[in-house]
């Protein structure tokens, strides 16, 4: 059997654009011989499924200028027992983000959070502002195709 590369894709969508980008990152992801999309809500995402994945995608709408709360919870849930183990040092990461205004402060936030848990961003973050395009979703697929083949080929 083939040893598949996980991406952990956690993310969090109320109407439904942030999850559109998701699938497109899972996509890209699913599209690259070895490796394999793990998509996962944030109040459902694991200390686990972070443990056990190869790289990760993280999505967030931006509320109020800041990350969405279920993205934050996930976070606090993992952080104190996962800072400290090697599985995580390094593990390679991107962002998307569905922005009603310009997405830097939620962008801001979680790339403070990755830098405390010692992740390594591998692609730039994709925000997108108001609606959801085809050329969004074409950006998102290619972050997906960008961090599968990575991890699966060896290079993150």
């Amino acid at each position: 059997m083939v040893n598949m590369s996980k991406i952990l894709i956690i993310y969090h969508s109320q109407g439904g654009n942030n999850k559109k980008m998701a699938l497109a990152v899972a996509q890209g992801v699913n599209s690259i011989d070895g490796a394999e999309a793990i998509l996962r809500p944030a109040l459902k995402a694991t200390l686990d499924d972070l443990l056990s994945c190869d790289g990760m995608a993280i999505g967030s709408p931006e509320y109020f200028g800041y990350m969405a709360g279920a993205v934050k919870d996930f976070f606090d849930r993992t952080y104190e027992k996962a800072r400290n183990d090697k599985k995580v040092f390094r593990k390679p990461y991107v962002v998307f983000i569905n922005a009603g205004n310009d997405g830097s402060g939620a962008l801001l936030s979680i790339e403070r959070i990755c830098l405390g848990y010692r992740f390594k961003k591998v692609f730039d973050p994709i925000v997108a502002k108001g609606e959801i395009t085809e050329d969004v979703l074409s950006r998102c697929r290619e972050m997906g195709q960008t961090i599968a083949a990575g991890c699966a080929s060896g290079i993150y």
